[in-house]
């Protein structure tokens, strides 16, 4: 009877349990978000040290390679003898006596040995040292492994998809970073003021809402010099995206800087002589961060398709930066759809990160209100 009195007494975890513990809980059972989450964050280590998972240096031509169709790996060897180990088989190429097509056709012959962790060409991880260590490297330099095929000058399409997935999510992240800055400052002031100040501002987010968000980013973004470097193009890139992006923030963070300058404890902080930027940032803010939060992680995938839709138009960055828009506009001609589809497969990482990153912030966002749970 004691031990049931005892359990009796205890109280139940959600009832004792903080915002994140709810959040966390009511996230998990999301299964589809948890994947997108293990899928999201795969990407952004990838896109952190893309040196590391590329085979072959992105910009390294090669004219015997021109439109080499993608290669297979195997792990068991029955041509040779029997064994087993990653290989592959260099792509022999022959013509169509009557066409002059291009074919190509393994040589199982000679079979090429992956290794893991092996050493490559030099690359830097975030400009701090230089390594060569990569995570499948090819025991012959001559013949190199094309997992994704190449490009009309013989460049490696997977080394280069890998390599313009730091700029393609490094780019939402940061225009997202503005437009969150811009949506907070700017929400929070007309909530937690209102009077004329709020008029003010948001008849400037009706007017940002209101502009046709493609025609203004193209026409921004056609206003740029061709000849900056790639650094300026990205940077200036990302402020175009974010002067679009921030307002529909701005409105979500006015609406409940509305709702909770009223509450109790806003206005015991007041009492307590707590200063503004204490109330707004102490108090206030941390009470809808979640729902920042999930704001934010569905405004990461428009910002990948509007850089990937600007760079694929011609009207983003620019060769010899590399990103996934970039890589599309080689796949713009019918030459390349007939003979080379392979060169829409960074389309394809494209359709995998907007997907993850969509379905992560649904299961935030699902998450956010624990407690409607």
């Amino acid at each position: 009877m004691a031990d049931i009195a005892v359990t009796n007494l205890r109280p139940d975890r959600n009832a004792v349990a903080s915002q994140w513990q709810l959040i966390w809980w009511a996230f998990r059972r999301h299964k589809l978000a948890m994947v997108a989450l293990v899928v999201t964050v795969l990407m952004y280590i990838v896109a952190i040290v893309p040196g590391f998972f590329a085979i072959n240096d992105s910009n390294q031509q090669n004219a015997r390679a021109t439109f080499h169709p993608p290669q297979r790996v195997h792990f068991i060897d029955t041509d040779n003898g029997f064994s087993f180990g990653l290989h592959y088989y260099p792509l022999k190429l022959t013509r169509d006596p009557e066409t002059l097509a291009a074919i190509f056709k393994e040589d199982t012959t000679k079979p090429v040995s992956i290794r893991l962790f092996g050493r490559g060409y030099d690359y830097s991880v975030l400009g701090l040292f230089t390594t060569n260590i990569h995570l499948l490297a090819s025991s012959d330099k001559s013949t190199p492994l094309l997992l994704f095929g190449a490009d009309r000058l013989g460049r490696d399409v997977f080394s280069r998809t890998v390599q313009g997935a730091q700029i393609s999510l490094s780019i939402g992240l940061v225009g997202v970073f503005f437009s969150l800055v811009l949506g907070i400052v700017l929400g929070g002031i007309s909530g937690y003021y209102g009077g004329k100040l709020d008029f003010f501002i948001q008849r400037l987010i009706d007017f940002v809402l209101s502009l046709p968000t493609i025609p203004i980013w193209l026409a921004m973004a056609a206003a740029l010099p061709q000849g900056w470097p790639a650094a300026l193009q990205y940077m200036m890139i990302t402020i175009i995206l974010s002067l679009t992006g921030w307002a529909q923030l701005a409105r979500v963070v006015r609406g409940r800087f509305l709702s909770l300058r009223t509450e109790e404890f806003v206005a015991a902080a007041r009492l307590d002589g707590a200063s503004e930027g204490r109330i707004i940032f102490r108090h206030m803010l941390p009470s809808f961060a979640s729902h920042i939060i999930a704001s934010i992680t569905l405004a990461v995938p428009a910002m990948i398709l509007a850089e990937t839709s600007l760079s694929f138009l011609g009207l983003g960055l620019q060769p010899p930066t590399i990103s996934w828009g970039v890589l599309l506009r080689e796949a713009q001609n019918i030459r390349s759809i007939a003979t080379a589809p392979w060169l829409f497969l960074p389309g394809v990482a494209v359709v995998i990160a907007v997907m993850a990153l969509n379905l992560l912030g649904d299961g935030l966002r699902d998450a956010a209100d624990p407690y409607n749970k």
